[in-house]
């Protein structure tokens, strides 16, 4: 074999290694169940805004601090950590998508929210947490 196809097969295959490191990062939805088996690592979750229970957020005390219920498709409820301000309208939301990790507690932190509008005229809102 000649040196440049050594060479052109090399940057070949660093190429894919590079491509499948960048894609093996990207998540499917998961649900509260499956991403409690592997603490600290970031999963997202789609759910419902259980509105019938208590959604804590007081701005006089922690600007950046709003907890609130959501059940997965499977129907397991869980409360929610947010580190950041309470989203405009998650109230009108069909659905939300929350990206997070459980803790070692056992506590769902929620770094992002994204919130499925009904409306199909009205982009989905995204609510972006503070890093802790």
């Amino acid at each position: 074999m000649k040196k440049t196809h050594i060479i052109l097969l090399l940057l070949i295959a660093s190429s894919i290694a590079v491509i499948a490191s960048v894609f093996a990062d990207f998540s499917t939805y998961e649900t509260f169940g499956s991403a409690s088996s592997h603490p600290g690592k970031t999963y997202y979750v789609i759910g419902n805004l259980q509105k019938d229970k208590d959604m804590i957020y007081d701005p006089k005390i922690d600007a950046n601090h709003f907890t609130f219920f959501a059940k997965d498709k499977e129907g397991k409820m869980e409360k929610i950590i947010f580190n950041g301000e309470k989203p405009r309208d998650i109230e009108k939301s069909e659905q939300i998508v929350m990206q997070g990790s459980y803790d070692h507690e056992g506590k769902f932190h929620c770094s992002r929210i994204q919130m499925k509008c009904p409306s199909k005229y009205k982009k989905d809102m995204v609510a972006e947490g503070k890093s802790s």
